[in-house]
């Protein structure tokens, strides 16, 4: 890349994270690094976008490690459009994936699962395919809800997803701005499918890849109640961003808003949502599926199709 190509990237980045990065004060520090760095030539044998990235990125985290604040680089190039940059991309990605349902099975035991990846498309791309999921769903006696390979999403889908797990609308989260001002997100109050009931049980597959509005889901149904974690810790990301344009395969996204849920006072940022029951991703869904059936048995032992796949598992 030339270097004036690279001083432009860099001093646009700069100048977008310090008008729009959600903590101001951190902010000015992330701005003030970028700036040293580009003067001290830390970019300046930066050999392709890629790289470029590469580098940005890791000094965008350096200060608060904010995994949402990077320099992404997208091998597709990017749309000519007013507003994210990557949504063509992103709306073509879930028409070839059946809007993020991945997987819809009934396991022995009358046991659903609903794997949701890679993403929680929006409503609008994808609510028709995900209520179809559900409705498939809705006569099983538990849940396993698999989100170790989702890596985020939209908040409305989270909430589409949630209205089906609760009679009455709950408070999810509120989401903060940079200038102080909230929006309240709220499970759906409706749903043209039957509501999964709240005696059933619910067990949620997290691992080092859930990330984003994939980890929204699975700690809002675990701080209200509803869903039992099981897996690894997830990523620890938690702040919506927007996109930026700043060359034809890079695109600069901003963290601007920070949600704060109503059950915990706080939200998953840098730490992760931590599982009730820890065990690796990879047996995750065994042992969520164990668990399901020993619930299942619990509360009812006249249930021989539970017996039946528990014993299975030996």
């Amino acid at each position: 890349m030339r270097q004036d190509e690279i001083t432009d990237i860099v001093e646009r980045a700069t100048k977008l994270v310090a008008e729009q990065y959600v903590f101001p004060e951190v902010a000015g520090q992330v701005a003030a690094h970028l700036g040293d760095r580009l003067r001290a030539g830390a970019y300046a044998d930066a050999t392709d976008a890629a790289a470029l990235g590469a580098r940005v990125t890791t000094d965008l985290q350096s200060v608060n490690g904010d995994l949402h604040l990077r320099l992404k680089h997208h091998e597709t190039p990017l749309a000519d459009i007013d507003g994210d940059p990557a949504e063509e991309q992103f709306v073509q990605l879930a028409a070839s994936t059946m809007g993020g349902v991945a997987r819809v099975e009934r396991l022995p035991g009358n046991v659903g699962l609903l794997a949701i990846a890679p993403y929680l498309f929006p409503p609008q791309l994808a609510g028709d395919l995900v209520v179809a999921a559900l409705r498939l769903l809705a006569g099983t006696d538990a849940l396993l809800l698999d989100l170790r390979d989702n890596r985020g999403g939209s908040p409305d889908m989270v909430a589409l997803v949630c209205g089906w797990f609760f009679a009455e609308p709950a408070h999810l989260h509120t989401m903060h701005d940079r200038a102080g001002a909230t929006h309240q997100y709220w499970s759906a109050a409706w749903l043209p499918v039957p509501r999964y009931a709240p005696e059933k049980p619910v067990l949620v597959l997290t691992g080092p890849e859930t990330f984003s509005g994939g980890e929204e889901l699975a700690y809002d149904l675990q701080q209200l109640g509803r869903a039992t974690v099981v897996g690894e810790r997830s990523r620890g990301g938690a702040h919506p961003r927007v996109g930026h344009k700043l060359h034809p395969h890079l695109e600069l996204t901003v963290p601007v808003a920070r949600p704060v849920n109503a059950a915990s006072g706080t939200n998953w940022e840098g730490c992760g949502v931590v599982p009730d029951v820890e065990t690796p991703a990879g047996a995750a869904r065994e042992v969520a599926y164990r668990k399901a059936l020993e619930a299942l048995l619990a509360a009812d032992p006249q249930r021989p199709a539970a017996a039946e796949a528990l014993a299975a598992l030996g």
